[in-house]
């Protein structure tokens, strides 16, 4: 990995972050465009939730996805095993 460390401000859901790290800034962007749209949905579907409970309820969200995704990687290498 690169020492280059990229700084790039983003905003999430009306907060302004100034985030550095050897990730390409219009990826940075792009996850934190990600997140911000995320969070709005889960508040626009959770009306009465302080900024901080739909910010771990998104992560919760997300994280289940996650788990959702590496299950069926996991599913799926086994699959090509069996075929060999």
């Amino acid at each position: 990995m690169s020492d280059i460390k990229n700084k790039v401000t983003v905003e999430i859901y009306g907060e302004s972050y100034a985030l550095k790290g050897n990730i390409e800034p219009e990826r940075i962007m792009r996850l934190a465009a990600m997140l911000d749209e995320r969070m709005k949905k889960t508040a626009k579907a959770n009306l009465r939730l302080s900024p901080t409970k739909i910010a771990v309820l998104t992560a919760l969200n997300i994280a289940d996805e996650f788990l959702r995704v590496e299950q069926d990687y996991l599913e799926l290498i086994e699959l090509i095993k069996e075929d060999k």
